[in-house]
């Protein structure tokens, strides 16, 4: 495990305190748990860009290979 600092805001801080006292759960292991779930969040986020992006390429080829058919469709 990695050892770090962290500053948060007051009224953060207070909320955390008042969730880890009804949840009963250690503060390291509930910003532990947060910390995982935001990269979890953050990495879908990525991957929605990429696959946007990918997509949109495809799109432009599909487009690309549809007006060659629909040339084709014209000789005749």
């Amino acid at each position: 495990m990695k050892v770090i600092s962290l500053k948060l805001d007051e009224a953060i801080f207070s909320e955390t305190e008042n969730i880890l006292k009804s949840r009963k759960k250690p503060r390291n292991r509930y910003i532990n748990e947060a910390i995982h779930y935001y990269n979890q969040m953050q990495k879908r986020e990525i991957l929605k860009g990429k696959l946007l992006q990918s997509s949109l390429l495809v799109r432009e080829d599909n487009e690309e290979v549809l007006k060659e058919f629909e040339s084709l469709g014209d000789d005749n």
